[in-house]
Protein backbone atom coordinates (compact mmCIF):
# COMPACT_ATOMS: atom_id res chain seq x y z
CA UNK A 1 0.00 0.00 0.00
CA UNK A 2 2.78 2.43 0.83
CA UNK A 3 4.45 1.89 -2.55
CA UNK A 4 1.17 2.49 -4.36
CA UNK A 5 0.50 5.70 -2.43
CA UNK A 6 3.98 7.08 -3.12
CA UNK A 7 3.63 6.24 -6.79
CA UNK A 8 0.34 8.12 -6.95
CA UNK A 9 1.92 11.11 -5.20
CA UNK A 10 4.70 11.19 -7.77
CA UNK A 11 2.19 11.12 -10.62
CA UNK A 12 0.14 13.89 -9.04
CA UNK A 13 3.24 15.99 -8.45
CA UNK A 14 4.29 15.53 -12.07
CA UNK A 15 0.89 16.86 -13.09
CA UNK A 16 1.66 20.12 -11.26
CA UNK A 17 4.95 20.65 -13.04
CA UNK A 18 5.23 23.44 -15.58
CA UNK A 19 6.56 21.55 -18.57
CA UNK A 20 8.57 19.08 -16.47
CA UNK A 21 8.67 15.40 -17.36
CA UNK A 22 9.06 12.66 -14.76
CA UNK A 23 11.98 10.32 -14.40
CA UNK A 24 15.44 10.25 -12.90
CA UNK A 25 17.04 12.54 -15.49
CA UNK A 26 16.26 16.24 -15.12
CA UNK A 27 17.49 17.24 -18.57
CA UNK A 28 20.54 18.91 -20.08
CA UNK A 29 23.40 20.67 -18.30
CA UNK A 30 21.93 24.07 -19.13
CA UNK A 31 18.57 23.30 -17.54
CA UNK A 32 17.61 23.27 -13.87
CA UNK A 33 14.53 21.68 -12.35
CA UNK A 34 13.20 23.65 -9.37
CA UNK A 35 10.76 21.83 -7.09
CA UNK A 36 9.18 24.13 -4.51
CA UNK A 37 6.32 24.46 -2.06
CA UNK A 38 3.15 26.23 -3.11
CA UNK A 39 3.50 29.88 -2.14
CA UNK A 40 6.77 31.30 -3.57
CA UNK A 41 5.98 30.83 -7.25
CA UNK A 42 5.55 34.55 -7.89
CA UNK A 43 8.82 35.29 -6.11
CA UNK A 44 10.80 32.73 -8.10
CA UNK A 45 9.32 34.11 -11.32
CA UNK A 46 11.33 37.26 -10.45
CA UNK A 47 14.40 35.60 -8.94
CA UNK A 48 14.99 33.20 -11.84
CA UNK A 49 15.30 35.91 -14.55
CA UNK A 50 17.60 37.87 -12.23
CA UNK A 51 19.84 34.80 -11.90
CA UNK A 52 19.77 34.28 -15.67
CA UNK A 53 21.12 37.81 -16.01
CA UNK A 54 24.29 36.87 -14.11
CA UNK A 55 27.41 35.18 -15.45
CA UNK A 56 26.56 31.98 -13.54
CA UNK A 57 22.99 31.94 -14.82
CA UNK A 58 23.58 32.88 -18.45
CA UNK A 59 21.93 30.37 -20.77
CA UNK A 60 20.38 28.37 -17.92
CA UNK A 61 16.75 27.39 -18.45
CA UNK A 62 14.35 26.34 -15.72
CA UNK A 63 11.54 23.86 -15.27
CA UNK A 64 9.41 24.50 -12.19
CA UNK A 65 7.00 22.54 -9.99
CA UNK A 66 4.95 23.96 -7.09
CA UNK A 67 2.76 22.15 -4.58
CA UNK A 68 2.24 21.23 -0.95
CA UNK A 69 5.68 20.93 0.65
CA UNK A 70 5.24 17.45 2.10
CA UNK A 71 3.86 16.13 -1.16
CA UNK A 72 6.71 17.72 -3.12
CA UNK A 73 9.33 16.10 -0.89
CA UNK A 74 7.67 12.69 -1.25
CA UNK A 75 7.42 13.13 -5.02
CA UNK A 76 11.15 13.91 -5.31
CA UNK A 77 11.84 10.82 -3.20
CA UNK A 78 9.78 8.85 -5.73
CA UNK A 79 11.58 10.14 -8.82
CA UNK A 80 10.32 13.64 -9.61
CA UNK A 81 13.38 15.32 -11.21
CA UNK A 82 14.90 18.07 -9.08
CA UNK A 83 18.16 19.97 -9.19
CA UNK A 84 17.04 22.51 -6.57
CA UNK A 85 14.43 22.03 -3.85
CA UNK A 86 12.86 25.01 -2.06
CA UNK A 87 10.55 23.63 0.60
CA UNK A 88 8.52 25.00 3.46
CA UNK A 89 10.43 23.53 6.36
CA UNK A 90 13.64 21.73 7.24
CA UNK A 91 12.16 18.25 7.88
CA UNK A 92 10.99 18.06 4.26
CA UNK A 93 14.58 18.62 3.12
CA UNK A 94 15.78 16.08 5.70
CA UNK A 95 13.61 13.44 4.03
CA UNK A 96 15.71 13.97 0.90
CA UNK A 97 18.96 13.95 2.88
CA UNK A 98 17.97 10.58 4.33
CA UNK A 99 17.53 9.24 0.78
CA UNK A 100 20.86 10.65 -0.44
CA UNK A 101 19.11 13.10 -2.77
CA UNK A 102 20.42 16.15 -0.87
CA UNK A 103 23.88 16.29 0.72
CA UNK A 104 24.28 16.01 4.49
CA UNK A 105 26.00 19.44 4.60
CA UNK A 106 23.27 21.30 2.70
CA UNK A 107 22.80 23.73 5.62
CA UNK A 108 26.48 24.35 6.38
CA UNK A 109 26.63 27.86 4.87
CA UNK A 110 26.29 31.20 6.65
CA UNK A 111 22.49 31.21 6.17
CA UNK A 112 22.16 27.60 7.39
CA UNK A 113 20.32 26.72 4.19
CA UNK A 114 17.52 29.22 4.79
CA UNK A 115 16.44 31.35 1.82
CA UNK A 116 13.46 33.29 3.24
CA UNK A 117 11.87 34.14 6.57
CA UNK A 118 8.28 34.98 7.45
CA UNK A 119 5.92 34.82 10.43
CA UNK A 120 2.55 33.18 11.01
CA UNK A 121 -0.30 35.71 10.81
CA UNK A 122 -4.09 35.77 11.10
CA UNK A 123 -5.71 36.86 7.83
CA UNK A 124 -9.21 38.24 8.33
CA UNK A 125 -12.03 39.74 6.28
CA UNK A 126 -11.59 43.35 5.20
CA UNK A 127 -12.16 45.64 8.17
CA UNK A 128 -11.80 42.68 10.58
CA UNK A 129 -15.56 42.41 11.35
CA UNK A 130 -15.01 39.68 13.99
CA UNK A 131 -12.35 41.84 15.73
CA UNK A 132 -9.78 39.04 15.70
CA UNK A 133 -6.54 40.22 17.31
CA UNK A 134 -5.07 37.33 19.28
CA UNK A 135 -4.86 33.54 19.32
CA UNK A 136 -7.53 33.54 22.03
CA UNK A 137 -9.97 35.15 19.59
CA UNK A 138 -9.69 32.15 17.26
CA UNK A 139 -11.33 29.81 19.76
CA UNK A 140 -14.33 32.00 20.48
CA UNK A 141 -17.68 30.32 19.69
CA UNK A 142 -18.74 30.81 16.10
CA UNK A 143 -15.34 31.81 14.67
CA UNK A 144 -14.67 29.76 11.53
CA UNK A 145 -11.02 28.93 10.77
CA UNK A 146 -9.34 27.95 7.50
CA UNK A 147 -5.85 26.41 7.72
CA UNK A 148 -4.07 23.78 5.61
CA UNK A 149 -3.61 20.16 6.66
CA UNK A 150 -0.29 19.24 8.38
CA UNK A 151 -0.36 15.81 6.75
CA UNK A 152 0.50 17.47 3.43
CA UNK A 153 1.37 21.11 4.08
CA UNK A 154 4.49 22.59 5.63
CA UNK A 155 2.58 25.82 6.13
CA UNK A 156 0.11 23.98 8.35
CA UNK A 157 2.94 22.77 10.57
CA UNK A 158 4.20 26.33 10.93
CA UNK A 159 0.66 27.54 11.74
CA UNK A 160 0.03 24.93 14.41
CA UNK A 161 3.51 25.28 15.89
CA UNK A 162 2.83 29.01 16.26
CA UNK A 163 -0.53 28.35 17.93
CA UNK A 164 0.93 25.71 20.23
CA UNK A 165 3.94 27.84 21.14
CA UNK A 166 1.79 30.86 21.95
CA UNK A 167 -0.64 28.85 24.11
CA UNK A 168 2.03 26.79 25.89
CA UNK A 169 4.39 29.64 26.82
CA UNK A 170 6.82 28.46 24.12
CA UNK A 171 6.51 24.80 25.10
CA UNK A 172 6.82 25.25 28.86
CA UNK A 173 3.18 24.27 29.49
CA UNK A 174 2.32 21.35 27.20
CA UNK A 175 -1.17 20.71 28.69
CA UNK A 176 -2.18 24.31 27.99
CA UNK A 177 -0.91 24.06 24.42
CA UNK A 178 -2.72 20.78 23.84
CA UNK A 179 -5.96 22.11 25.30
CA UNK A 180 -5.75 25.14 23.03
CA UNK A 181 -5.20 23.06 19.90
CA UNK A 182 -8.29 20.97 20.73
CA UNK A 183 -10.37 24.16 20.89
CA UNK A 184 -8.75 25.46 17.71
CA UNK A 185 -9.65 22.38 15.68
CA UNK A 186 -13.18 22.65 17.00
CA UNK A 187 -13.45 25.83 14.93
CA UNK A 188 -11.62 24.62 11.79
CA UNK A 189 -14.08 24.42 8.89
CA UNK A 190 -11.62 23.60 6.08
CA UNK A 191 -8.19 21.91 6.19
CA UNK A 192 -6.81 22.27 2.67
CA UNK A 193 -3.89 20.45 1.05
CA UNK A 194 -1.57 23.47 0.87
CA UNK A 195 -1.22 27.06 2.05
CA UNK A 196 -2.10 28.30 -1.44
CA UNK A 197 -5.23 26.13 -1.55
CA UNK A 198 -6.22 27.50 1.86
CA UNK A 199 -5.89 31.07 0.59
CA UNK A 200 -8.07 30.22 -2.40
CA UNK A 201 -10.71 28.74 -0.09
CA UNK A 202 -10.66 31.80 2.15
CA UNK A 203 -10.78 34.22 -0.80
CA UNK A 204 -13.85 32.36 -2.11
CA UNK A 205 -15.71 33.42 1.04
CA UNK A 206 -15.24 30.46 3.40
CA UNK A 207 -14.26 31.17 7.00
CA UNK A 208 -13.69 34.21 9.22
CA UNK A 209 -9.94 33.81 9.63
CA UNK A 210 -7.13 32.17 7.68
CA UNK A 211 -4.00 31.13 9.56
CA UNK A 212 -1.25 31.82 7.06
CA UNK A 213 2.22 32.96 6.12
CA UNK A 214 2.71 36.73 6.34
CA UNK A 215 4.06 36.70 2.78
CA UNK A 216 0.92 34.96 1.52
CA UNK A 217 -1.30 37.61 3.12
CA UNK A 218 0.82 40.39 1.60
CA UNK A 219 0.68 38.75 -1.84
CA UNK A 220 -3.10 38.42 -1.54
CA UNK A 221 -3.44 42.13 -0.79
CA UNK A 222 -1.34 42.98 -3.84
CA UNK A 223 -3.75 40.90 -5.92
CA UNK A 224 -6.63 42.96 -4.51
CA UNK A 225 -8.04 40.01 -2.57
CA UNK A 226 -10.21 41.55 0.15
CA UNK A 227 -8.44 40.73 3.38
CA UNK A 228 -6.50 42.30 6.21
CA UNK A 229 -4.06 40.52 8.46
CA UNK A 230 -2.99 40.67 12.08
CA UNK A 231 0.44 39.70 13.40
CA UNK A 232 -0.12 38.18 16.87
CA UNK A 233 2.26 39.35 19.59
CA UNK A 234 3.30 35.72 20.01
CA UNK A 235 4.10 33.93 16.77
CA UNK A 236 6.80 31.79 15.24
CA UNK A 237 9.62 32.81 12.91
CA UNK A 238 9.14 30.85 9.69
CA UNK A 239 12.41 29.71 8.11
CA UNK A 240 12.16 28.30 4.58
CA UNK A 241 15.06 26.15 3.30
CA UNK A 242 16.63 25.76 -0.13
CA UNK A 243 19.11 23.12 -1.28
CA UNK A 244 20.80 21.75 -4.38
CA UNK A 245 20.40 18.03 -4.96
CA UNK A 246 23.28 15.61 -5.47
CA UNK A 247 22.82 15.27 -9.22
CA UNK A 248 26.25 15.73 -10.75
CA UNK A 249 25.12 16.79 -14.23
CA UNK A 250 23.75 20.16 -13.06
CA UNK A 251 25.63 20.48 -9.76
CA UNK A 252 27.54 23.68 -10.59
CA UNK A 253 24.53 25.60 -11.87
CA UNK A 254 22.28 24.32 -9.07
CA UNK A 255 24.71 25.42 -6.37
CA UNK A 256 25.14 28.77 -8.10
CA UNK A 257 21.38 29.33 -8.08
CA UNK A 258 21.09 28.41 -4.40
CA UNK A 259 23.90 30.84 -3.58
CA UNK A 260 22.32 33.59 -5.69
CA UNK A 261 18.93 33.15 -3.99
CA UNK A 262 20.55 34.01 -0.66
CA UNK A 263 22.38 37.11 -1.93
CA UNK A 264 21.06 40.70 -1.54
CA UNK A 265 19.88 41.05 -5.15
CA UNK A 266 17.57 38.04 -4.84
CA UNK A 267 16.65 38.79 -1.23
CA UNK A 268 15.28 42.19 -2.27
CA UNK A 269 13.10 40.44 -4.84
CA UNK A 270 11.82 38.05 -2.19
CA UNK A 271 11.09 41.05 0.04
CA UNK A 272 9.06 42.63 -2.77
CA UNK A 273 6.94 39.46 -2.74
CA UNK A 274 6.32 39.71 1.00
CA UNK A 275 9.10 37.56 2.41
CA UNK A 276 11.42 38.72 5.18
CA UNK A 277 15.04 38.69 3.97
CA UNK A 278 17.40 36.32 5.78
CA UNK A 279 19.95 39.14 6.02
CA UNK A 280 18.82 41.33 8.96
CA UNK A 281 20.40 44.36 7.32
CA UNK A 282 17.90 44.09 4.45
CA UNK A 283 14.78 43.84 6.62
CA UNK A 284 12.61 46.96 6.45
CA UNK A 285 11.29 47.20 10.02
CA UNK A 286 8.39 49.38 8.85
CA UNK A 287 7.12 46.72 6.47
CA UNK A 288 8.22 43.77 8.61
CA UNK A 289 7.85 44.67 12.31
CA UNK A 290 9.22 42.24 14.87
CA UNK A 291 6.43 40.84 17.09
CA UNK A 292 7.12 41.34 20.78
CA UNK A 293 6.79 37.62 21.53
CA UNK A 294 8.47 36.20 18.43
CA UNK A 295 9.91 32.71 19.02
CA UNK A 296 11.61 30.06 16.92
CA UNK A 297 11.24 26.34 16.33
CA UNK A 298 14.59 25.95 18.10
CA UNK A 299 13.03 27.43 21.24
CA UNK A 300 10.31 24.76 21.04
CA UNK A 301 13.04 22.12 21.00
CA UNK A 302 13.81 21.91 17.27
CA UNK A 303 11.96 20.19 14.46
CA UNK A 304 12.78 16.67 15.64
CA UNK A 305 10.99 17.30 18.92
CA UNK A 306 8.15 19.36 17.41
CA UNK A 307 7.45 16.81 14.67
CA UNK A 308 7.34 13.95 17.16
CA UNK A 309 5.37 15.85 19.79
CA UNK A 310 2.80 17.45 17.49
CA UNK A 311 2.77 15.67 14.15
CA UNK A 312 3.86 12.06 14.66
CA UNK A 313 1.61 9.91 12.47
CA UNK A 314 0.45 7.80 15.42
CA UNK A 315 1.12 9.63 18.66
CA UNK A 316 1.33 13.32 17.73
CA UNK A 317 -0.90 15.72 19.63
CA UNK A 318 -2.24 17.24 16.42
CA UNK A 319 -2.71 13.85 14.76
CA UNK A 320 -4.84 12.60 17.66
CA UNK A 321 -6.88 15.82 17.74
CA UNK A 322 -7.47 15.69 13.97
CA UNK A 323 -8.58 12.07 14.17
CA UNK A 324 -10.99 12.81 16.99
CA UNK A 325 -12.33 15.90 15.20
CA UNK A 326 -12.71 14.11 11.88
CA UNK A 327 -10.38 16.56 10.09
Amino acid sequence: MKRTRIGVLAILACATVLGLGCGSDSGSKDQLSLVAYSTPQEAYEKVIPAFQGTADGKGIKFKQSYGASGDQARAVQSGLPADVVALSLEPDVQKLVDKGIVAQNWNAGPRKGIVTDSVVVLAVRKGNPKNIRTWADLVRPGVQIVTPNPQTSGGAKWNLSAAYGAASNVGKNQPAGEAYLKKLFGNVVVADKSARNALQTFSSGKGDVLISYENEAIAAQKKAIGLDYVIPDQTVLIENPIAATTKKKNETAAKAFVAFAQKPAAQRLFAASGYRPVDPALVDKKNFPTPSGLFTIAQLGGWSKVNKQLFDEKDGIVTKIQTAAGV
